[in-house]
């Protein structure tokens, strides 16, 4: 069994205290918000100071999921991104985007004065960068688009990197932040005066009506609107899955002196790219944190490798003596290249969804919560209609033919996986298999002392076969991105049914 470096969870959990909310109650408020990252708490916050009585309800842990687990880069330049934008969408759509992600930079910026929040938030510069001359016309038709915009850019050649670069298109007075600290102060100041935050409250799904109902296994809470921010919507009727695709990227965490740390947030452009930011940690040593090996969700098993390649890079390319921390994300990525924002479907005027933020949340997530709260409170936005939930949208493109051919194919053949007759005895300990058990589809873990734990392969969303996850320990869905622990146990939606264990004879 590989052995790994770091210790196996986000440094912005490992950082911050569990929190410890309560589970759901039979309670009525004005606004639901199933999901508490980025844009159900940023949505609950600011409706709360509107006036609203809300429920902010969390299936596990607030600031836990996908906003636990990102590089918490806070910025408009999302690697490459405004030439693509004006050459699918026009100028005027690719403006509104770059604003509407300032917006939720500088809304992020102002909370924290405001609120006078401890997240350690500092004004930084952003980097997406060329390593070579193969990857140059890219970054430079970037600056050239970023410029028509109107948005804060640059082009270098020079950074504080400690290798030598072939160009860069560089946004200035971006920022970064701890993510958890910055999220966890916003969710303190929700509960109170009829609002209410919940956590390990497993929502089963919502029912528009006057009021909507909203339901987990022990309870039902009545609202007048609900929000669905669970990443990608729990609620199948607006076909998000078939919109979006999920995809993993993974992060190290090793410690550097200050003195020889880059200056900056950076994030290569061209294939296997790696993001790169430091943060603050106890002591006088930053925290690098280097992330990378982006792949599409269940389609690659041996994961260590991925953790492995990051660990080359960081001691090839940084003065680092060992990894402290490791950690995985995942996102969904829009066909289109802008989030879906908006109403679940046209018959529905009360539960609205976000969802698609391909892999930059920060800004998108908050800048949804902020046109979330908009159209709860009937306030004119003017970004809802370029992120419209229910705009056309590019089925038929070469990225989204792909992606559901790839998951019809894994709906019939993933079925075939594990049809050969397999004994437990032939999983190594710490392994996790598909086994045929009984003309059954079994996935199978078995731990370091040898005990074995079977789950239904099945994934109860749509009925995809789960793949493993070698360095997770966790069965992933190819199809639409739903995750579970070793024991069946949901990690990630938008599966809301655990996989069902099996006793194995």
């Amino acid at each position: 069994m590989t052995t790994l470096p770091g210790k196996p969870v986000s440094f912005w959990l490992d950082s911050t205290a569990k929190t410890t909310y309560p589970q759901m109650e039979n309670v009525t408020v004005d606004v639901a918000i199933v999901g508490a990252g980025i844009t159900g708490i940023t949505a609950a916050y600011l409706l709360k100071k509107a006036g609203k009585k809300v429920a902010l309800i969390e299936g596990q842990h607030i600031a836990a999921s996908a906003s636990g687990h990102t590089t918490a880069k806070v910025t408009s330049l999302h690697q490459l991104i405004y030439a693509e934008l004006i050459d699918r969408h026009g100028e005027d759509k690719a403006r509104l985007y770059g604003e509407s992600n300032q917006a939720g930079v500088e809304f992020i910026a102002s909370t924290v004065e405001q609120e006078g929040i401890d997240c350690d938030f500092q004004r930084n510069d952003t980097y997406s960068f060329a390593e070579d001359k193969n990857n140059l016309d890219k970054v430079q038709k970037e600056y050239d688009a970023a410029v028509k915009l109107g948005l804060p850019a640059e082009f270098v050649t020079d950074t504080t990197l400690p290798f030598d670069i072939a160009g860069a298109v560089k946004f200035n007075n971006q920022a970064q932040f701890h993510v958890r600290k910055y999220l966890l102060h916003l969710a303190d100041l929700i509960p109170g005066d009829g609002s209410y935050v919940f956590e390990n409250s497993r929502v089963k799904t919502a029912e528009e009506g006057t009021p909507c109902k909203v339901f987990t296994d022990n309870a039902t809470l009545l609202a007048n609107d609900v929000l669905l921010t669970t990443h990608l919507p729990i609620m199948d009727q607006g076909l998000f899955f078939a919109k979006t695709y999920p995809q993993r990227s993974y992060i190290i965490g090793a410690k550097i002196n200050s003195a020889k740390a880059p200056e900056g947030m950076y994030i290569g452009v061209g294939n296997n790219y790696y993001s790169i930011r430091t943060t603050p940690t106890e002591g006088k040593d930053l925290l690098l944190m280097i992330g990378g090996g982006s792949h599409k969700v269940g389609e690659k098993s041996e994961t260590e490798e991925s953790y492995q390649e990051l660990e080359r890079y960081a001691h090839s390319h940084f003065e680092i003596d060992k990894i402290d921390y490791r950690w995985s994300s995942q996102d969904y990525e829009s066909f289109d290249q802008l989030p879906f924002i908006g109403k679940l479907t046209p018959a529905n005027d009360r539960i609205y969804v976000a969802t698609g933020y391909s892999l930059w949340g920060m800004s998108k997530g908050t800048m949804a919560g902020m046109i979330l709260s908009d159209l709860v409170q009937g306030i004119a936005n003017p970004w809802v209609d370029l992120y419209d939930s229910l705009r056309a949208t590019p089925f038929v493109t070469k990225e989204s033919m792909k992606n559901n051919l790839d998951v019809g194919m894994h709906w019939v053949g993933d079925r075939l996986k594990g049809l050969t007759s397999w004994s437990t005895d032939d999983v190594k300990p710490g392994e996790g298999k598909l086994i045929n058990y009984k003309g059954e589809t079994v996935g199978v873990y078995k731990d370091e002392t040898g005990k074995v734990t079977a789950v239904n392969a099945t994934c109860p969303h749509l009925g995809c076969i789960v793949n493993w996850n070698s360095a997770e320990k966790s069965w992933d869905c190819p199809c639409h991105g739903g995750r579970f622990t070793c024991e069946g146990k949901i990690i990630q939606s938008p599966a809301t049914k655990d996989l069902e264990v099996k006793t194995l004879s």
